[in-house]
């Protein structure tokens, strides 16, 4: 694991500035923007500004990190007025994880069923 921002990483390129995004939120730690392909009307991605691979790898190297990324979400999803939320880290590709970037889909705005996919 690197904390260095890799080229390919496509989070690491939005932290850096390099590919726009909406950015609904950020802490020294973290950065929080829309989803592209929202799957609710609330869709937010929550990253860490450093390049790790997944959640795990972040609470492995920095508590204060991962706590600072879930303090971010849930600022986020009051901002945005939603009653409820979930916050989705897939991890793996088996876990359908595209991007091996830490982060969190805050997921809200609209009745969330159980289970979900």
């Amino acid at each position: 694991m690197s904390d260095t921002p890799a080229e390919d990483c496509l989070f690491c390129r939005i932290v850096a500035g390099g590919i726009p995004a909406t950015v609904v939120g950020e802490t020294e730690h973290s950065l929080a923007f829309r989803d592209i392909e929202p799957a609710a009307p609330t869709h937010v991605l929550v990253v860490p500004r450093r390049h790790v691979p997944d959640l795990a790898a972040l609470a492995a190297t920095s508590a204060d990190e991962l706590a600072d990324l879930v303090g971010l979400a849930a600022a986020v999803a009051d901002r945005e007025g939603v009653p409820g939320y979930r916050l989705v880290a897939n991890t793996g590709a088996a876990a359908q994880q595209s991007v091996f970037h830490a982060h969190l889909h805050v997921i809200g705005g609209r009745d969330l069923t159980w289970p979900p996919g």
